[in-house]
């Protein structure tokens, strides 16, 4: 027999009764019923119970044991007595009468339990991280990325693309974020930079006639924390095609991400046809460009009917051609606790308010607003939104690039109180057409709103002959249930024309051919029409293992200081080391 083990802690059947085995494990919970010894043994692969009563040889020994002791464990397989099978365990018919056990590996006093899934503070739980691994809900989440990533592999090789690895030490990147830099010992004063993206190098592969590029990339950002990405790093299934247009890499990515939602679903409906939702409408319909279509409420501009109205607040504002007054439904909302509750909301969130109609039995229109524009108009702005007695809107007013933001926190306030989202399905959506530039407020200048490659739509002319606010890119984003899981693009190509994108940027000729050289070089040689994407892995496997939290389904993350609590990073630096790589600190005033 095995040193250790003939069989895992979750294989045992009844098929094995009366054999004699071996199982090596962790002893996850110990009973005493009645001087009875139960003793439940856990592997990665299941949960098989264990008996010693006080006539088996190893009983002593068995009331030694503590939780998270290592063990193994010899006896003989038998059928649980009437009654006490256990229906949720696939070993659950069967027991093993303990004839030996050996310890080995005792457990100091447990930080955390590892028993139940309790809550437990998260910064306990990640310095004994290796702890919280073995908890069944954490550590089959880890199986679950493991098989999703899976997934991922086998159905971009069946959509023909190619798996390549791109450096990790390469030279800083456009991406936006802060580089994590690596000092370079052999060349003094110079630094290596961690990617943001391999969004060069992929590039790069296309002009190197490679055709149809994916990995499972590792992504580095030096970045303030944020909810909804992990400090310092993050995985991403990155993609890139040559010969192609905008619905090509719609083509090959949407049957990709669909079958991977539809395998990992565990049963909740995932929609195949993908809605293309133009930028401009998504902020209009949803106040994000990432919009929980689950929720059914869309924005809609009211203006007309506030125009000339007794309600002046509104009426003023209206004297502005940029102003506009949008309505958010609420059906089923039309009661004034619901609506005081809204409004004292608003006030939470820095406005003077969310004013309200609600609409009583006979279609009267009830509220201030109602009160100040009359019964005509509200009726009007009722049979416009589609609403009926016991329903309720909601209006924000003024500059929508203003509040448009919290136009859709309020759409989500009011599909969620109102319990109007089906959370038990998954609502993918490509959004299109962004825009190409924005207008920077700090620096008071053009800037790139999202990704300075992506190629303009209208091309050379649209940036000869446009104002640049108004240029849309091929850039697109792919968003499920509020959060934004891929975002790519068609890349400009054409060396003269990313030169004339940066321009209006800002940015000259030089500083192209000095920050993008290889990739400004390559555009030289007969550079074929791209385009691909990203999509983050660790935000869909969040979504698909039903967590709104990514150290749910990461290994070892960082806290929200990017502090790796387990291995004590980041740490200082050896005087020896910092002699090496040619650094001098010059640390701020505590």
């Amino acid at each position: 027999m095995h040193r250790y083990r003939s069989h895992t802690c979750g294989a045992l059947r009844d098929s094995h009764i009366d054999q004699t085995v071996r199982l090596s494990g962790w002893c996850h919970r110990i009973r005493d019923h009645g001087g009875v010894l139960f003793i439940d043994l856990r592997d990665h692969y299941g949960l098989t119970q264990c008996v010693a009563d006080p006539d088996s040889p190893a009983f002593k020994v068995a009331e030694t044991l503590r939780s998270e002791w290592v063990v193994k464990i010899d006896g003989k397989v038998r059928r649980r007595p009437g009654g006490t099978e256990n229906a949720e365990l696939p070993t659950g018919d069967v027991e093993i009468y303990i004839d030996a056990i050996e310890v080995l590996g005792p457990a100091a006093e447990l930080p955390l339990p590892v028993f139940g899934d309790q809550d437990y503070p998260e910064d306990i739980r990640l310095k004994y991280r290796f702890l919280d691994l073995r908890r069944e809900k954490l550590h089959q989440n880890i199986m679950t990325r493991g098989a999703i990533v899976d997934s991922m592999r086998k159905r971009m090789k069946e959509q023909g693309f190619f798996e390549f690895q791109t450096p990790i030490l390469t030279a800083s990147s456009p991406e936006g974020a802060r580089d994590f830099l690596v000092p370079s010992r052999i060349h003094p004063g110079k630094f290596y930079a961690l990617p943001q993206a391999p969004q060069q190098y992929k590039q790069l592969l296309m002009m190197s006639g490679f055709d149809r590029y994916f990995q499972i990339a590792p992504c580095f950002r030096d970045e303030d924390p944020r909810a909804d990405r992990l400090p310092g790093e993050f995985y991403q299934l990155d993609l890139e095609m040559s010969f192609v247009e905008q619905e090509d890499v719609f083509a090959a990515v949407q049957p990709v991400i669909t079958g991977v939602f539809e395998e990992f679903a565990k049963g909740k409906p995932v929609n195949k046809d993908w809605p293309k939702i133009p930028y401009a409408e998504s902020l209009r319909k949803y106040g994000t460009d990432k919009p929980d279509l689950r929720n059914p409420i869309e924005m809609q501009n009211t203006a007309e009917h506030f125009r000339g109205s007794g309600f002046k607040v509104f009426a003023r504002m209206l004297e502005d051609d940029k102003n506009q007054v949008w309505a958010i439904p609420g059906p089923g909302g039309g009661s004034r606790a619901f609506c005081d509750r809204m409004n004292s909301w608003a006030q939470g969130e820095g406005q003077p308010g969310l004013g309200y109609i609600m609409w009583r039995e006979g279609g009267e229109g009830a509220g201030p607003l109602a009160n100040n524009i009359g019964p005509e108009r509200t009726e009007a702005i009722r049979q416009q939104l589609g609403l009926k007695a016991g329903d309720a809107a909601f209006f924000v007013a003024g500059d929508p690039e203003k509040f448009y933001k919290f136009a859709g926190l309020a759409r989500t306030k009011v599909g969620e109180e109102l319990n109007l989202i089906d959370k038990e399905r998954f609502a993918l959506a490509w959004i299109v057409d962004f825009p190409m530039y924005e207008y920077n407020e700090d620096d008071k200048k053009v800037d790139f709103s999202h990704n300075p490659f992506s190629m303009p739509q209208g091309g050379m002319d649209a940036l000869v002959g446009q104002d640049p606010l108004t240029i849309k890119a091929f850039q697109y984003d792919i968003t499920c249930n509020g959060y934004e899981i891929a975002s790519g693009g068609i890349r400009n190509h054409k060396p003269e024309a990313m030169v004339k994108a940066f321009e209006i940027a800002g940015y000259g000729e030089e500083t192209v051919v000095e920050r993008f050289g290889g990739m400004y070089r390559a555009f030289q040689y007969g550079a074929p029409p791209h385009g691909g994407m990203a999509a983050g892995v660790d935000r869909i496997v969040m979504l698909l293992c039903g967590t709104n939290n990514l150290r749910e389904i990461s290994l070892f993350p960082m806290n929200q200081r990017a502090e790796d609590l387990l291995m004590g990073a980041p740490s200082e630096a050896s005087p020896k080391q910092l002699r090496e790589a040619h650094i001098r600190l010059n640390l701020p005033e505590k």
